[in-house]
C-alpha cells in the first residue's frame, strides 16, 4: 500500500489547524499510520530541503520551520501520493484552488501550512528521514476486514 508524508508547518499548528487538516485526509479515506509532534532539528531539516540549500530562501525557510513545533503524519491508502498534493494545493497559495489545504488556510507563499510528498520516491525518503520503522503502525481500518 502506498504511503505519504504530510507536515503540518508552524504556522499551521499555532493556527490551530491540524485537526482540520488530519480530517480532510480522513474523510478522503486514508489511513494514518505514524504521527510526529514535536520541533524539528535543523540537522533533519538540511536533509529533508537539501534540494532546495543554494536557494535565496533556504535561510528563511529553515528559521521557519525551526520556529515552533511541525505535526508529521504518515498516512496510507490507493494513490495517496498524486491525492494528497491534489488535496493540499499549489504551493503558492494565490494560485492554490479553494477546498484545497493552501487554497483555503495558507496567507503567503513563505507561510503555506502544510507539506506534502511530490513523489512515491520522494516520499519513501521522507519517510525514512522522519520516522523509524518501528513507528509505522501496521493496523486494518474496519472497513478493510
Amino acid at each position: 500500500m502506498e504511503r505519504t508524508l504530510i507536515a503540518v508547518k508552524p504556522d499551521g499548528v499555532q493556527r490551530r489547524l491540524v485537526g482540520q487538516i488530519i480530517q480532510r485526509f480522513e474523510q478522503r479515506g486514508f489511513k494514518l499510520v505514524a504521527v510526529f509532534f514535536d520541533k524539528v532539528s535543523e540537522d533533519l531539516l538540511s536533509q529533508h530541503y537539501g534540494q532546495l540549500r543554494t536557494k535565496p530562501f533556504y535561510p528563511s525557510l529553515l528559521h521557519y520551520m525551526t520556529s515552533g513545533p511541525v505535526v508529521a503524519m504518515v498516512w496510507e491508502g490507493h494513490n495517496v501520493v498524486q491525492t494528497s498534493r491534489s488535496m493540499v494545493g499549489h504551493t503558492n497559495p494565490a494560485e492554490a484552488r479553494a477546498g484545497t489545504v493552501r487554497g483555503d488556510f495558507s496567507i503567503h507563499v513563505s507561510r503555506n501550512v502544510v507539506h506534502a510528498s511530490d513523489s512515491q520516491e520522494g516520499a519513501q525518503r521522507e519517510i525514512q528521514l522522519w520516522f523509524q520503522g518501528k513507528e509505522l503502525l501496521n493496523w486494518d481500518c474496519c472497513d478493510q476486514k
